[in-house]
């Protein structure tokens, strides 16, 4: 195996008092194999991510901070004592195999159904808003249902209290589960994106209108968090769409990347949207939103999507990011950082095997160093 002298993947990388050990880090990836009721992560999760561990940063799944942030059959949560005491066995895992995991709060906004929401009720978001698509509710529904999602409503200003401490509480149960840090899901179209969007956000208080007002809730929520967690075991993960116009684009997202520097923040973690999806040969870090937000973070800066290994040992080479964040190849490569180090051919991932299920496409990859899938029968 390539070791950290030769190979760029493999340099630590030091963020405050941490250090990950290599800049291959697992993305998030949503697999919805909880045990219901309660959301709970099983011990076939601490297999998966201990599994895993030669990431230099694991980011878990999205995990709800609360039953109003679920919006997906199964997913997990970080705001029950069940689930502390649940995640704490995934945790203990991986530390005992040499890795680091953050827990990645997510608020799901409208992106939910009334099956998940307390009493009922109305998911919530920026404004009142029908987003397209279906709720996923899995299991929990004869045949497989897949319902729209429902009309939301706009959060009021007076719960905006109850949400800040909704993040304070989870941020409390992350740390008690023994995770060694916690990333913040302000990306993909949930909660906080929905402020950020002026396509959704139609407010006219203090959180809508100018992209002054709708960063607001990404920085009370970082206030939140550091009210918690030292800064240096706190990320935020962002996604800048394909579906506004660009200068509206950059001017929001590098006001939300304004919201998240000069904080300490542990690192700052980005899609490159199909807008954005400049090969690295081609990039010229100053002049495109990636370059242009790293630089305005001025700290750890993470980008994700889509990516090889020859790309990202040039991202990292050329000081483009300090570190990739795989998703799907990490499903199948348990090893990545070592198949990416030495050249070494990278698995294929079985996709109808990506949501719900057991440990088939789950814990049963094989490894270089063992090579015959584990529960062959389950994959048959």
């Amino acid at each position: 195996m390539a070791d950290a002298d030769t190979h760029p993947l493999l340099r630590p990388l030091k963020s405050g008092r941490l250090t990950f050990e290599n800049r291959v880090w697992m993305a998030p990836l949503t697999r919805c194999r909880c045990d219901v009721p309660g959301n709970l992560v099983t011990p076939l999760h601490a297999l998966y991510y201990s599994q895993r561990a030669s990431a230099g940063l694991i980011i878990s799944e999205a995990t709800q901070i609360s039953h109003e942030g679920q919006g997906y059959a199964r997913a997990p949560g970080i705001h029950t004592d069940e689930q502390v005491a649940a995640w704490k066995v995934v945790t203990d895992a991986v530390h005992v195999a040499g890795g680091r995991i953050f827990c990645q709060l997510w608020h799901v906004g409208a992106i939910s159904h009334s099956i998940f929401q307390p009493g009922g009720g109305s998911p919530v978001s920026s404004s009142a808003w029908h987003p397209e698509g279906k709720a996923y509710l899995g299991d929990l529904v004869p045949d497989g249902e897949r319902p729209r999602h429902p009309l939301a409503r706009a959060l009021e200003l007076d719960e905006m209290p109850r949400l800040l401490d909704d993040y304070r509480h989870a941020a409390r149960c992350a740390d008690a589960a023994g995770f060694d840090g916690v990333e913040l899901h302000a990306a993909n179209g949930y909660l906080i994106q929905q402020f950020l969007d002026p396509n959704i956000n139609k407010r006219t208080d203090d959180y809508g209108g100018s992209v002054d007002n709708r960063t607001r809730l990404l920085g009370e929520v970082l206030d939140a968090l550091q009210d918690v967690l030292e800064p240096d075991r706190i990320g935020v993960r962002l996604s800048p769409p394909v579906w506004l116009d660009k200068a509206m684009v950059e001017e929001t997202w590098l006001a939300a990347t304004d919201r998240c520097a000069g904080r300490g923040l542990s690192y700052l973690h980005v899609l490159r949207t199909d807008s954005f999806r400049e090969r690295a040969a081609n990039l010229e870090p100053t002049s495109t939103l990636f370059g242009k937000m790293k630089s305005a973070f001025a700290g750890p800066f993470v980008a994700n999507a889509s990516f090889d290994g020859p790309e990202a040992t040039e991202w990292i080479k050329h000081g483009y990011a300090d570190a990739i964040a795989f998703g799907r190849p990490f499903i199948s490569n348990p090893d990545l950082p070592t198949r990416l180090a030495t050249g070494s051919d990278v698995s294929e991932w079985d996709q109808s095997t990506f949501y719900g299920g057991g440990a088939a496409g789950y814990t049963d990859y094989p490894s270089l160093r063992s090579p015959e899938p584990l529960n062959r029968s389950e994959r048959s």
